[in-house]
């Protein structure tokens, strides 16, 4: 197949202990998926089913990354999420078969521009560019199911540090939507396809990062995730 311009590369997560790589096809992130959070962000968590917002493939970030604060901000948000990678797809997956279809967990962030985003709620717009930006999903290498079972079937701990202090933290097992309910769901709405991500939501604490400062992403058993901003 020949192309008019030269394509862009496949984005790609590593994985942990190997050269080889995971292909990333699309990015899904879960909206308020902690209740604290939900009410963190005005929400009221009982009464509403998940939602979900994307990012592009190419916002992934290498762990141990410097990255720029990002263009059109004064309100960065750090945002630390359990990453499920599909490993196989489908429509209309049955909950009870929805973890089948995992390949295995990383430790990301969902980097958030708040103001952009509060601004768009407020137009009634939609808020991609708060959450879809340039180097806005950084996530760990990828450990497979074999490894690390099932992450939120457990009470394993999540936590983020900005420049060693403690900002968010929580336990796996307080998600509203679990994993296997999550892909559930979303294949009623999407066919997942191996490679897509699913960003599993944030525990309450978020907040701002600025040029200068260190995140240190945590998940029990899972992995370790550093990312600091030039």
């Amino acid at each position: 197949m020949s192309f008019v311009i030269q394509p862009s590369e496949q984005a790609s997560v590593a994985i942990d202990g190997s050269v080889e790589r995971f292909p990333v096809r699309r990015i899904y992130c879960v909206g308020r998926n902690y209740r604290a959070h939900a009410i963190e962000m005005g929400a009221d968590p009982d009464r509403e089913p998940p939602f979900f917002f994307m990012k592009p493939a190419d916002a992934i970030v290498e762990n141990g990354s410097t990255i720029p604060y990002p263009q059109k901000t004064k309100n960065l948000h750090h945002e630390i999420e359990l990453v499920a990678a599909i490993g196989e797809g489908g429509r209309d997956i049955q909950e009870k078969r929805a973890l089948d279809h995992v390949w295995g967990y990383g430790v990301g962030i969902d980097l958030t521009r708040r103001d952009i985003q509060n601004k768009a709620k407020e137009m009634g717009r939609p808020w991609d560019m708060g959450k879809g930006f340039d180097n806005s999903a950084p996530c760990t290498a990828l450990r497979p199911v074999s490894e690390v079972g099932h992450p939120d079937t457990t009470n394993a701990t999540i936590w983020i540090k900005v420049n060693g202090e403690t900002k968010q933290k929580s336990t796996l097992n307080l998600h509203i939507w679990t994993t296997a309910e999550t892909i559930s769901y979303l294949s009623d709405l999407m066919e997942l396809q191996a490679g897509d991500l699913i960003f599993m939501g944030t525990p309450d604490g978020v907040g701002p990062v600025m040029p200068g400062d260190t995140m240190e992403g945590h998940i029990d058993d899972v992995g370790d995730l550093t990312i600091k901003i030039a």
